[in-house]
């Protein structure tokens, strides 16, 4: 038996491996072994952790592991642990009334906490973690409310959600006058520069005061002649240079002929009685609550 015998490659001074691909040669240089027992070693680990951990999926559901531990389990075990150690806290904000909750200093933070925790994760991904809002998503630190700022109204908003699937939800639309062919672009146009004089912003006198007369037919029964909103309606006012979605003429303009009616969830169903309780306690205590 003969043994073959490799070519060493000139530049590197190494062997070759007999493969050869368009003139250049594989070099003989095995992985390091302490590479390769790091691998094993591995897929050693794997193996160890499948088996005691639960891994394999299976007809009925997955196996279940040595060590029959569940994080599922482990997570509802923290819970109950922590609504132990709250003393009966929760039982008790979910029996008063949210204006006993506010005359009661204990319960009051006990609240607090509680909604502040629930605002981060529930409702800061549209209105901002310091509730400043954005376009489209209401400031909840001013005093301006399109559904009422008392905490009744806060807790009926998020309970049932705006324009939402709840059977109770807040649920006015504004017309869509550009899109549904209510009104043409010049009236359009000039309502949108009515609106601006309403917070002395408009720069066109003559577009203003036709506008007045499209105003006073299609938009007055919501927002009011004087333009200063309906709260039962959803309606904003249109007096105090606040806006939803901007005070330029553009986006005005855009609001009147789209109708926009942005959509809030009803959270009742998704969060508990007591954390929708904490957190209209927590919003209406950020300044802007009545």
């Amino acid at each position: 038996m003969t043994v073959q015998k490799h070519d060493v490659d000139a530049v590197t001074g190494t062997e070759t491996t007999g493969h050869e691909w368009d003139g250049v040669k594989e070099l003989n240089k095995p992985l390091p072994r302490w590479w390769l027992l790091t691998f094993y070693a591995t897929i050693i680990w794997a193996i160890g952790y499948w088996l005691v951990y639960p891994a394999f999926p299976t007809l009925a559901g997955h196996t279940q592991g040595i060590l029959g531990y569940s994080q599922r389990a482990s997570v509802a075990n923290e819970l109950k642990a922590v609504r132990t150690a709250q003393g009966g806290l929760r039982e008790l904000l979910a029996a008063r009334s949210l204006d006993q909750i506010k005359r009661e200093p204990d319960l009051l933070r006990f609240a607090m906490a509680g909604g502040a925790a629930a605002f981060q994760t529930n409702c800061a991904p549209c209105h901002g973690r310091g509730a400043q809002g954005f376009v489209g998503y209401p400031n909840l630190n001013d005093d301006d409310w399109l559904w009422g700022g008392t905490i009744e109204d806060i807790h009926k908003t998020i309970n049932n959600g705006v324009r939402s699937d709840h059977k109770d939800t807040r649920a006015t639309q504004m017309p869509r006058y550009g899109l549904d062919k209510l009104l043409e672009d010049r009236q359009i146009t000039d309502a949108a520069e009515y609106v601006l004089s309403l917070s002395g912003k408009s720069a066109d006198a003559a577009s203003a005061s036709r506008g007045q007369s499209v105003f006073a037919d299609q938009c007055a029964s919501c927002h009011g002649f004087d333009g200063k909103g309906n709260q039962d309606q959803g309606a904003p006012n249109l007096t105090d240079d606040i806006w939803l979605y901007g005070g330029s003429k553009q986006a005005i303009v855009e609001s009147i002929r789209t109708g926009r009616g942005g959509m809030m969830p009803a959270w009742v169903g998704r969060l508990d009685p007591v954390t929708i309780k904490s957190l209209a306690v927590y919003v209406h205590s950020l300044g802007g609550g009545k």
